[in-house]
């Protein structure tokens, strides 16, 4: 799962800074404020946890692995950066090791050297392009850089904010890849699940890197079983979404809980960058440095494009068609809202075809067991709106239907990377009706060319 945020062949022309990288204790901002080993909870008695009352536990050190890192050679390439060259922590370059990665995808290429010194930080970059390793990485990296021995539970030292439940998970997987030799703890916090768990991990041991939507991570810091005053380095993943799902209020309270800009790295993506996200930007972050990495093509050369005229009155019996006789493999079908969502898993299931559903109002548990039937194969064909077409990695999809396009183009291009990925071939499939046709301008700008529409096949 962990490996498509890395590549083995992305190219840059960019390089790495020569000088080495500064601790967090010796960020940007030196001088203003205490190192974090110098800092003390004003909630708290030094006796307690933060989050139960508990008297404070004594993590045990991790089992290390011997590991050689010399054994990490990877020939030097013209115009690529590896990982070795980043001069990144032993035990954090021997969980890269392991996942078997060498090269630096271009945002990472050009971030890291940046955000390892801790820099601002404000990337501009499409799904699937590595920005997650990007800033796992830099945050892994600095944590074990600047040890602290006065530590509390459920006072994390990196928060990464993230918009769906979906993919705070799959931060959180991914970090638990990249973090295995170091013995860091992480810990997920998402709505739809129990908080009695969620809390229980939060005391099995100090929590290092702390990845939540924003909602229930409110409920945790109203609680006072999470306090975010010693956060060191803050991510927001996916602003733009975070922005068009209402969550900025939210989002706001919790950095007015973090420590100030001046005392805390700020690390900041986003698919597009409108006038909100850089507005939100500017009042977060410190002389951030801002990068943009726009994809060589916008539609992946891997995913074979179709778009066929469709009366709206004749999409579901096509699409009945498509699935019975196209042929298709591991299918995920996208429309636009939770009713149209709801509507079309009826009629579909009422034909006894195999298929899920995956959209916000559906309970957190059975979104789980639903994306992890669709991923094993249990289920073929997955019904959901643009909460599947951000962040979620899946393996094995072979096509992607929009029955209807998305009124954002941008979410075209989410949408169709679910399938086509890691060098495999895919096929989108569009079905455009008459509303549908209204969206095309805007997504024939977005893709560069103008579409060519077909009729559909006959079955």
């Amino acid at each position: 799962m962990f490996k498509k945020l890395f590549s083995k062949s992305s190219s840059t022309s960019n390089k790495p800074a020569a000088s080495g990288k500064s601790a967090p204790s010796a960020k940007k901002h030196a001088g203003k404020g205490k190192s974090p080993a110098a800092k003390k909870p004003s909630h708290t008695n030094s006796n307690k946890s933060a989050s139960t009352g508990k008297p404070k536990q004594n993590k045990a050190p991790a089992k290390k692995v011997e590991w050689d890192a010399s054994s990490f050679k990877v020939a030097p390439a013209e115009g690529k950066i590896a990982y070795p060259d980043l001069d990144l922590n032993k035990d954090l370059l021997h969980s890269i090791f392991d996942l078997g990665f060498e090269y630096c995808t271009p945002i990472q290429a050009i971030t890291l050297p940046h955000t390892l010194q801790g820099l601002d930080v404000i990337g501009k970059a499409q799904t699937g392009t590595g920005k997650t390793a990007a800033f796992l990485i830099t945050a892994i990296d600095q944590v074990l850089a600047s040890p602290i021995e006065e530590r509390f539970l459920a006072e994390p030292r990196v928060l990464i904010l993230a918009p769906t439940r979906e993919l705070v998970h799959q931060i959180e997987q991914d970090a638990q890849e990249l973090t295995k030799h170091t013995g860091l703890h992480c810990v997920a916090l998402v709505g739809g699940e129990p908080q009695d768990k969620q809390r229980r991990l939060l005391d099995k041991a100090f929590t290092d890197i702390l990845v939540a939507t924003p909602g229930r991570l409110i409920d945790f810091v109203n609680q006072k079983a999470v306090f975010l005053d010693q956060v060191e380095i803050l991510v927001l993943d996916e602003a733009d979404r975070m922005l068009d799902m209402g969550f900025i209020p939210q989002v706001k309270q919790i950095v007015r809980s973090t420590p100030e800009r001046e005392q805390r790295q700020t690390l900041l993506f986003s698919a597009t960058f409108s006038y909100d996200v850089m507005n939100l930007a500017e009042r977060w972050t410190v002389d951030a440095t801002q990068f943009e990495i726009e994809p060589d093509r916008v539609a992946t050369e891997t995913v074979d494009q179709k778009f066929y005229m469709v009366a709206d009155g004749d999409k579901l019996n096509f699409l009945v068609k498509l699935i019975l006789n196209g042929g298709l493999g591991q299918t995920i079908i996208f429309t636009n809202r939770r009713d149209q969502t709801q509507r079309l898993y009826e009629k579909l299931s009422r034909k006894n075809i195999n298929v899920g559903i995956l959209s916000g109002e559906i309970p957190q548990a059975k979104r789980t067991k639903t994306l992890a039937d669709f991923k094993s194969g249990k289920i073929q064909f997955l019904i959901g709106t643009d909460v599947v077409g951000r962040g979620i990695h899946i393996d094995g999809v072979t096509h992607v239907i929009n029955f209807f396009l998305p009124q954002e183009p941008e979410n075209y291009v989410h949408r169709i990377g679910r399938t086509g990925r890691a060098g495999a071939t895919g096929q989108a499939i569009s079905l455009i009706g008459e509303e549908d046709a209204y969206e095309v301008p805007a997504l024939e700008k977005c893709l560069g060319h103008k579409i060519d529409m077909e009729h559909p096949p006959e079955f």
